[in-house]
């Protein structure tokens, strides 16, 4: 995690927000804290349900972006380079979303409207994004949990290799989320339920051009071999 350059970024805007909060905000800053971790919930819900989870493009261009984004981590969901948020994600949402807040504030005629900003997103919004990415590379990896950690795991591991179309939360609490939005699945239906065809690949075949084709033009960043390259691409037998 520490290796990762979006998340030693955040984590350095975090850290500063705090501090600036700290030796320069006003003290009514802190209580607006809170509200940035709902809204970064929210957030996390909405980018993995409505833009990671997008159709997949025909475009390979389109379809690349997607698989850097997202896809390839389905594709390959052990692979440690493809556990967080790339940084050309991660640094234009934290600036459209700081800069959203203040101007909100600022429209609503508040005195102080860049440290409503800061102490909602920089601060509270970024603080939770790294509970985000802690608790989804803590699911992709066989350590030692907590009650909650393997409470969020098994709940992950349902969207990865039960159904992709449910369970879109990961930071501890975000299971609300998906209950208020229907994409959920209750004990009952997880008996009931089948495994999805194709899940790894989001219900494409493992060898769809596009796939294949990212694959390969990617292989060098992600560290794939040419085996694992290659076994991705074989259709299971019927």
């Amino acid at each position: 995690m520490a290796r990762h350059p979006s998340v030693v970024i955040m984590g350095v805007v975090c850290v500063g927000a705090f501090v600036a909060l700290a030796l320069a905000g006003p003290w009514w800053g802190w209580l607006l804290v809170p509200l940035g971790i709902g809204a970064q919930m929210l957030n996390e819900y909405n980018l993995h349900r409505y833009i990671f989870h997008l159709k997949p493009p025909r475009r390979q261009w389109a379809f690349d972006l997607l698989y850097q984004a997202h896809y390839g981590h389905h594709d390959f969901p052990t692979n440690t380079k493809l556990f967080f948020v790339p940084i050309w994600i991660a640094l234009p949402m934290l600036a459209a979303n700081t800069l959203l807040v203040w101007a909100i504030a600022a429209l609503l005629g508040v005195a102080q409207a860049h440290w409503v900003a800061i102490a909602i997103v920089p601060a509270g919004g970024v603080a939770m994004f790294m509970v985000y990415e802690w608790f989804h590379m803590t699911a992709h990896l066989n350590l030692p949990k907590s009650a909650i950690a393997r409470r969020v795991t098994r709940l992950h591991n349902q969207h990865h290799f039960r159904d992709f179309s449910k369970w879109f939360h990961v930071s501890p609490g975000g299971e609300i989320i998906d209950r208020v939005m229907g994409t959920d699945i209750d004990a009952a239906a997880l008996k009931q339920q089948q495994r999805i065809e194709f899940i790894r690949t989001l219900g494409m075949t493992p060898d769809d051009p596009r796939l294949l084709a990212a694959r390969t033009r990617f292989a060098p960043k992600y560290g794939l071999s040419d085996k694992e390259v290659a076994r991705a691409g074989i259709v299971p037998a019927a």
